[in-house]
């Protein structure tokens, strides 16, 4: 009897396996199409990629992959950024679109934590008026949450010329998500020490660290 119920389980394991391989796989086709067919509009909307990096097709299926990454508690690993910029050279509207593609991601760390923060008032783990200046901050500090972001992954990176030969370029970037989610507990952290406010341990306990 106990050899039956092993060999059930680790058929059923197996099964499991295999069902996650498949759906897997089948992900990664469609973000394999989907790639290509956006690829195929930036293409017509005039981008092209600088010499030396990978063709466009590449670029988006490694940022469909990346988007739709998730940890073993079901949370996406990567949170990211997209932006573009005008300048008089390649160099200069990227590292402009580079600081919006910072602020953007810095944005979608800013809602979460809200999110965080609203989620345990509703469940009675933080007063009304604590979350309120923990927001407060939250919402001010996204400039200094974006420049304390780490080296981020630059995924996507294209360009197109535009009339008096100025460049637009347009980049996507991803970061870890668990690292820029403790970037920005920190920087909210001391911006709330600096305003007197003793709510650090308060939003430690609502982001779980």
């Amino acid at each position: 009897m106990k050899k039956l119920v092993f060999f059930v389980c680790a058929a059923l394991l197996a099964s499991f396996a295999v069902n996650a391989q498949n759906r897997s796989i089948d992900m990664n086709k469609k973000a394999s199409n989907d790639a290509a067919k956006m690829a195929k509009q930036y293409k017509k909307d005039g981008w092209i990629v600088a010499p030396g990096q990978l063709p466009l097709e590449r670029q988006l299926d490694r940022a469909f992959m990346l988007r739709t990454e998730i940890d073993a508690n079901g949370y996406d690993v990567y949170v990211d950024g997209q932006a573009q910029s005008v300048g008089a050279t390649y160099d200069a509207a990227k590292m402009q679109a580079l600081e919006l593609a910072k602020m953007q991601l810095a944005n979608k760390l800013q809602t979460q934590i809200t999110t965080i923060i609203d989620n345990t008032v509703a469940n009675s783990q933080l007063a009304r008026e604590q979350a309120e200046s923990i927001t407060k901050t939250v919402a001010a500090s996204k400039s200094l949450i974006s420049q304390n972001i780490g080296r981020v992954l630059t995924v996507v990176e294209c360009y197109r010329e535009l009339p008096r030969k100025n460049k637009e370029v347009l980049v996507q970037i991803f970061y870890n998500r668990e690292k820029a989610m403790q970037t920005a507990a920190k920087t909210i952290r001391e911006e709330l020490a600096k305003e007197g406010k003793e709510l650090h341990e308060q939003l430690n306990k609502a982001l779980g660290f």
